[in-house]
């Protein structure tokens, strides 16, 4: 096997998704293996392991199949950048500050939660430390 690209085991490693996420990711377009092995295993490389790693992160946001492949595909493209107009390139990171301004947004919310959870954590722990019997 080449140096150059991993099995799906490795991958699932790397990237701390399931062998089965990872296939799912397969079915659906977001990532396809770069190579097949003589014995038909997928093989992936490290372009694969980085969408992998952007699909991942996005998940937890709540953002969509299509929204992911949207940001890969314009990733992907500003990547390239072969024969791309400066009119392209602009739409293309206009796209780019799109996901990111919805991306910041979730963050946003996210905070919000984890400190309501917090308070809540930090109120049943107070609550426990108390003798039984008395009130809050």
């Amino acid at each position: 096997m080449d140096d150059q690209h991993m099995q799906i085991g490795e991958v699932a490693a790397r990237t701390e998704l399931s062998l089965r996420t990872i296939r799912h990711y397969e079915e659906t377009g977001l990532v396809i293996p770069s190579a097949r092995s003589q014995g038909g295993f997928r093989l992936y490389t490290e372009t694969d392991v980085t969408r992998l790693m952007v699909i991942r992160r996005m998940k937890p946001l709540g953002f969509t199949l299509d929204q992911m492949r949207d940001l890969l595909d314009a990733t992907g493209r500003l990547d390239d950048e072969a024969g791309l107009t400066d009119d392209e390139r602009e739409a293309l990171v206009d796209r780019i500050r799109v996901y990111e301004r919805a991306a910041s947004e979730q963050v946003d919310k996210l905070r919000v939660q984890l400190a309501r959870a917090e308070e809540f954590a930090t109120t049943l722990a107070t609550r426990l430390r108390q003798k039984p019997g008395t009130q809050a």
